[in-house]
């Protein structure tokens, strides 16, 4: 996908062209979103369910908000016993109509609650007798949870729990169950330190939800294997992810999915899985390459760009945009099979070949 760079950050640019919704190429003020728009359905064996939590930790204030509590939303989506209930929405209007302007793209504000997706909302939880494996997801820069929707659904079809955490004000728009909707404070404050302080932020944020899913009195208790966690981002998240697999011993395995590690990860021996866009290399990785002293992989997907780990593609391709020189569901293809295998392999002991080395049904995929 293409980016716009401001002030040294990418901003993603989310979704195409608006010639596609409209005749002539134009979109009318204030003419609703064309419901056209859809994920590729999971590929595992459970249908899926997902619910969203709202939790406040009263022990944190909000690093961009010290006046109030530090506050998350969570997508919760899991193995369900049955494919029953409503299609769950992709995201809300106001988060939408953020996400839209936050672009600068001539869209329908609401275009984003027409994606169709896979899950079906508060459907009852597969039971396992020793609960599922979770699979945290921390979405980029700028961008909200449900960017990485495609790739949940598929972990969730597979026998997984997967959380997908909303980092307020690091979102053009995160959305609470009472209404408010708070906009992205860290995207005007950008500047030098501000990744540090985004990574320990996040870091906490997932701490405290691990507290919450997996603690003495857990919200979901019975339904999340606290003895098997991996986390999962895309960007900055993902450089959060490497990092808080070295601050958090419940965390056993870390996969960074085209994140600079602003903060220098220093010794781990714990899985890492480097997945990059093809360009130089980062000089990050390089960086902290030899202090990842256990499992590690680093891999490149040709002909792929920054957002092509997230669900951006797909619904770009849909709207008319060129998703460049890999089909839109092939990105979203990769990103679902080399992540499937790298939790199958650390947080299940399966086989993962595909992990082993090159493989003649992936060659946009080269490892170091």
């Amino acid at each position: 996908m293409m980016t716009l760079r401001h002030g040294g950050r990418a901003v993603a640019v989310l979704l195409a062209l608006a010639a596609a919704l409209a005749p002539g190429g134009a979109v009318a003020a204030g003419a609703p979103a064309t419901p056209a728009l859809t994920l590729p359905a999971p590929t595992g064996p459970h249908p899926v369910g997902t619910t969203w939590l709202h939790l406040t930790d009263h022990d944190r204030p909000d690093p961009w908000a010290p006046e109030q509590s530090r506050e998350l939303m969570v997508s919760m989506w899991y193995p369900a016993a049955a494919p029953v209930g409503a299609p769950a929405p992709y995201t809300t209007a106001a988060v939408s109509a953020r996400v839209v302007a936050g672009t600068g793209l001539p869209l329908p504000p609401d275009v984003l609650t027409t994606v169709r997706t896979h899950a079906r909302r508060d459907a009852p939880v597969r039971p396992n007798r020793h609960g599922w494996p979770l699979v945290l997801l921390s979405p980029g820069f700028s961008l909200s949870r449900e960017s990485l929707t495609g790739l949940a659904e598929d972990l969730a079809s597979r026998g997984y729990v997967v959380a997908g955490i909303d980092h307020p004000y690091e979102a053009y728009g995160v959305e609470f169950p009472d209404g408010r909707v708070v906009d992205c404070r860290a995207c005007d404050e950008w500047g030098d330190g501000t990744a540090q302080k985004v990574i320990a932020g996040r870091t906490a944020d997932v701490s405290f939800l691990l507290d919450r899913l997996t603690g003495p009195r857990p919200v979901w208790r019975g339904f999340v294997d606290r003895q098997r966690v991996a986390m999962v981002g895309h960007s900055i998240g993902g450089a959060s992810a490497v990092r808080t697999l070295v601050t958090d011993a419940r965390v056993d395995a870390a996969a960074d999915l085209d994140g600079t590690l602003f903060t220098p990860v220093g010794p781990t021996v714990r899985p890492v899985m480097l997945v990059g866009a093809e360009r130089p290399q980062d000089h990050s990785w390089v960086r902290d390459w030899p202090d990842l002293g256990g499992w590690k992989r680093w891999l490149t997907v040709t002909g792929s760009g920054h957002m092509s780990f997230t669900d951006r593609p797909v619904l770009g391709a849909q709207l008319g945009q060129d998703p460049g020189a890999i089909p839109a569901e092939r990105q979203m293809l990769i990103t679902r099979e080399y992540v499937a295998a790298f939790v199958d392999r650390h947080l299940r002991a399966r086989p993962a070949p595909l992990l082993d080395g090159p493989d003649p049904a992936y060659p946009e995929v080269t490892f170091r």
